[in-house]
């Protein structure tokens, strides 16, 4: 496929102030927060799909399955094209063939076209992470570099709001049909995005050097960056295994072991949503004040506390706050891995290094709900989320001896 740069397709060169950057940010939060949209809406609507299309539980839980391979695909193609082709174009590449496809699901006649819909909006949705992260850090100065990457994770947060919000509005209304064709709106989205907003100059000027090696073999191209991609690995896969064992078990521990009613165990969760958020903000501002490494391991230290701290909790105000410290730490590190990763590999395989080694942790974190069902079913809940404390140890480690630390340094 060739490097098209015709002026009909190349997305225009433009000085880089503080109004680009802001209009950089806006485009790379709204595409993660389609990310958290689509997957608490299709969580949300999964029930009226079932009855409607007489869906087993086995295909119910495979379109939330294909979702997230799609994603994880995604991820890793979107990010090598980004690389090649530009941010700006690519992220809005995503942005389309996740609208187009969420909203062909809306006339979906059966399971099977139903999946092969949902599989490939799962495709375009995986690629806006890392490329809305890359875009956002090669935008913004070095001293707000981590501010942007969590208001770029801020995204998330707010699309699992709006989707927990609206949800409840809509659905009885226009029905789950109605849900995915409220899809299509990000297509309007990208449009506006890809005719008002430029590359970063950073990619412009990396494009006019000759090409060495493959984006996917800077990854790993001596000592030093195979062991910070490890690092970032285990980082990202930690991050993810804990935020989905912990999110999705949350409404059964409690209800289970307190006897909290669905909408109380849902309040008390929507606080741990609100302390995660609140965490993702604190993050950005640490991280540029002090460091990405003693913040990431201080809230690693956090997370440690709070997970084995939050399964000892007995009273409903103590769970209340527990939960939202501990979403804290759990989720607020999430505002930190746009920047490491950005600081860490060259131009030339920044938005690849996001969205494979964030992908690979959010493959490997699938198994969480997994895990932390099987432990709740063979010991307890409690022991469940003692053990699960645990893994937060190896990600401490992987900082230590594997992240190094670049803070404020002028991007490759």
């Amino acid at each position: 496929m060739p490097n098209d740069s015709s002026p009909s397709l190349a997305a225009p060169a433009v000085p880089q102030d503080n109004a680009y950057a802001n209009r950089a940010l806006w485009a790379s939060a709204i595409g993660y927060a389609m990310d958290g949209f689509d997957l608490l809406i299709l969580g949300f609507i999964l029930p009226a799909i079932a009855a409607d299309l007489a869906l087993s539980s086995a295909q119910s839980g495979a379109l939330v399955t294909w979702t997230l391979v799609g994603a994880v695909v995604g991820g890793i193609v979107f990010g090598m094209l980004s690389d090649r082709y530009g941010r700006v174009r690519v992220l809005s590449w995503t942005i389309l063939l996740f609208a187009v496809f969420t909203g062909l699901c809306s006339l979906a006649q059966g399971y099977w076209d139903l999946l092969a819909y949902r599989t490939i909006a799962g495709i375009g949705l995986g690629g806006e992470f890392g490329i809305g992260m890359a875009l956002a850090a090669e935008a913004c100065a070095p001293e707000r570099r981590a501010r942007a990457s969590s208001f770029v994770g801020l995204g998330w947060q707010a699309g699992v709001l709006a989707a927990a919000l609206l949800t409840p509005l809509l659905l009885p209304v226009i029905g789950w049909r109605g849900m995915f064709a409220v899809g299509l709106l990000p297509a309007v989205v990208s449009f506006v995005m890809r005719r008002t907003l430029g590359e970063p100059e950073m990619f412009l000027a990396q494009q006019k050097q000759p090409r060495e090696h493959a984006p996917l073999k800077l990854l790993v191209k001596d000592c030093a960056t195979t062991r910070a991609s490890l690092g970032v690995a285990i980082l990202c896969s930690v991050q993810n295994f804990g935020y989905y064992g912990l999110m999705i078990w949350m409404p059964s521990y409690l209800s289970k072991t307190f006897g909290y009613s669905l909408t109380k165990s849902a309040m008390w969760t929507a606080v741990t949503v609100l302390g995660m958020a609140f965490g993702i903000w604190l993050f950005g501002r640490l991280a540029d004040r002090f460091g990405r490494r003693p913040t990431f391991i201080g809230y690693q230290i956090g997370a440690v506390v709070m997970v084995f701290v939050y399964a000892q909790l007995q009273s409903q105000f103590a769970l209340l706050i527990g939960g939202a410290v501990m979403g804290l730490f759990v989720n607020g590190m999430i505002g930190g891995y746009g920047a490491l990763i950005s600081e860490l590999y060259p131009t030339a395989a920044r938005a690849t290094a996001q969205n494979v080694l964030f992908n690979i942790g959010r493959a490997v974190g699938g198994f969480g709900p997994l895990t932390v069902g099987a432990l709740a079913a063979a010991y307890s809940f409690k022991m469940a989320l003692v053990l699960l404390a645990s893994i937060y140890v190896l990600d401490i480690l992987a900082t230590l001896f594997l992240i190094p630390e670049r803070r404020g340094e002028a991007l490759k």
